[in-house]
């Protein structure tokens, strides 16, 4: 009896230990965006007009008309949801969840990720703030499985803060970091710089307006710490909260060996000026 009891004891212990990690791991990204929003000036119901779009490529002008963020309120912060797959090269997708906060006056961008794996919730954090970027995924909140900083990460990041600015925030593409470049009708090359780390990437857009590819080979796959090209086709979009934003898009790198789509992501929830 006192065996079955210790073993109780133990198993009590253990879970409350589990869930104390996850608590304590998420309370680190609650944290950070507390931290954010201390910064955040004033709001501001100043609108984003047809003055603002004067200095950009005709297509990124399109895109803006296109996706409703003109005569609306300048976008400062946005508080974004995402659930889709994503994989490993060779292995099978796994299920996940997110929840993420980007601020765009001093930019960060605050990513939590619940993945399902094995049948267990596997948290991971991306963090970049202060144009300092890491990756932390750990096992029951606790122990780092994967870990990930330094000026590879920072400048693998700032291309996907730039992507999250293009697809997730469009109206956020008048910021004055921005240096456009038009190739053609459909097409600009735009370079971003934050904390003096510049990147670049290609936008593609269709005659209607949509922003339908993302592309640039500033961002390093961690696996091998090698620079391919990097992209995130769109291939939906839909009406979320009144903006006419990307729903379904994916992550793929261009590797020696061919595409590979290592993340599929579902829009879920945008919410613009949150704070």
């Amino acid at each position: 009896m006192k065996i079955i009891l210790l073993l109780l004891l133990i198993i009590i212990v253990v879970a409350a230990v589990l869930v104390w990690g996850n608590i304590h791991f998420d309370h680190t990204f609650r944290n950070d965006i507390k931290d954010s929003e201390n910064q955040l000036k004033p709001r501001s119901q100043e609108l984003l007009t047809e003055l603002d779009l004067m200095d950009l490529p005709e297509p990124v002008q399109k895109y803006l008309r296109y996706v409703g963020a003109v005569n609306r309120p300048k976008v400062k912060n946005a508080r974004i949801v995402f659930a889709g797959q994503m994989r490993e090269k060779g292995k099978n997708y796994f299920q996940f969840t997110s929840e993420q906060f980007n601020f765009f006056e001093e930019p960060a961008r605050l990513f939590f990720m619940k993945a399902k794996m094995f049948g267990m919730t596997v948290p991971g954090y991306h963090s970049y703030k202060n144009g300092k970027a890491s990756m932390d995924i750990r096992l029951f909140g606790l122990f780092s499985v994967v870990k990930h900083s330094g000026i590879v990460m920072d400048k693998a990041e700032t291309v996907t803060v730039f992507n999250d600015m293009c697809l997730l925030a469009p109206a956020s593409l008048i910021d004055k970091n921005i240096q456009w470049q038009m190739i053609n009708a459909e097409t600009v090359k735009a370079i971003f710089t934050n904390k003096n780390i510049s990147i670049s990437a290609i936008l593609y857009f269709t005659d209607k307006g949509q922003l339908v590819n993302f592309s640039s080979n500033d961002r390093t796959a961690l696996p091998d710490m090698k620079q391919y090209t990097f992209s995130t086709p769109v291939s939906e979009y839909k009406n979320i909260n009144g903006y006419n934003l990307m729903s379904s898009a994916e992550a793929v790198w261009q590797y020696p060996d061919g595409k590979f789509t290592y993340g599929k992501f579902v829009l879920k929830d945008v919410v613009y000026n949150y704070k």
